[in-house]
């Protein structure tokens, strides 16, 4: 009996121990993440203009007006009026190699009156091999093509500068005659707007 009740004294005994043993420790709870704020949508910022791109607009207003424009045509004719309409009895740049040149109507000097040929020294147009078209460009092609040594025969901007500022064939178009508009800024104020994008390295916008 006494064994008996010894066993069930240790029995309890370990049934008390072992229902008094500590439970395994919660794991922290975790808090749940908070959702992300919303972010409005960024718009990137449109990249600022280089002041000085815009130096070439004056320059192209002048060269792209019917007065330089029709000397450098796209094609092989040159072109007429403030219409810039292709010239009459289908001259084209070949008369040179016919044995004529430009020069076999246009005099020195304009005529008297309406209608006559305009005129002016050495009168004709670029040579086919570098003909630095201005018809049909948007001021950024112009400009790089006038920049393009194997478009403008090879010359520097100073060059360039000194041709619109001095030749007499360049001149004649602020003085292009009766029936005849010059470009759309003086000469004076056209050689200074060229000076000015020339000293800064010629910017194309």
């Amino acid at each position: 009996m006494k064994g008996r009740l010894a066993v069930l004294i240790a029995t309890g005994a370990l049934a008390t121990v072992s229902m008094a043993a500590p439970k395994p420790a919660a794991k922290p709870a975790v808090a749940p993440a908070k959702p992300a704020a919303a972010t409005k949508d960024v718009v990137p910022a449109k990249a600022d203009v280089p002041a000085n791109s815009k130096a070439f607009e004056p320059v192209a207003q002048v060269l792209l007006s019917p007065r330089c424009r029709n000397c450098h045509p796209a094609g092989d004719a040159p072109l007429q009026t403030d219409a810039s309409r292709p010239h009459t009895m289908n001259v084209r740049r070949q008369i040179e190699g016919l044995g004529a040149n430009c020069r076999t109507c246009h005099n020195a000097a304009n005529g008297a009156v309406a209608h006559q040929p305009p005129g002016s020294p050495h009168w004709g147009m670029p040579p086919a091999a570098t003909p630095m078209v201005f018809e049909g460009k948007s001021p950024s092609e112009l400009c790089r093509d006038l920049k393009d040594p194997a478009k403008n025969g090879k010359r520097s901007l100073e060059d360039l500068l000194h041709h619109v500022s001095s030749d007499a064939l360049v001149l004649w178009a602020w003085t292009p005659g009766p029936g005849r508009n010059p470009p759309p800024l003086p000469h004076e104020e056209f050689s200074a707007a060229f000076k000015k994008w020339a000293d800064q390295g010629g910017p194309c916008p």
